[in-house]
């Protein structure tokens, strides 16, 4: 008997590489920062890589990784549901603001 291949939808990727992404709640991103940080996630980790730190995650400390992954989620279907054009955020991932430095997402 073969074992069942588990192929993940094209939302759960997106979400997993935005959750192993250096996005954070409150850098309050675009919708264009959002894809461009999964694109980035996607290329420097693959697939298996995201999944694999995804899980780490969810090993090491489940109670923030469920938080941030229901953000991952939420903020992933946005930027792919709607293509228009979006504002974007006042500042970027580098430009911070201090409340934001060290918090988990």
């Amino acid at each position: 008997m073969r074992p069942a291949m588990h192929h993940p939808s094209i939302s759960a990727i997106r979400a997993d590489a935005l959750f192993v992404s250096a996005l954070q709640r409150c850098d309050q991103p675009s919708s264009g920062e959002v894809r461009q940080a999964i694109a980035a996630a996607f290329r420097a980790f693959g697939e298996r890589g995201c999944v694999e730190r995804v899980a780490q995650e969810f090993g090491d400390h489940p109670e923030i990784a469920a938080v941030r992954m229901r953000w991952a989620r939420q903020l992933a279907g946005r930027a792919f549901s709607d293509p228009g054009l979006e504002p974007s955020s006042p500042w970027t991932p580098a430009q911070r603001p201090a409340a934001c430095s060290g918090q988990a997402a």
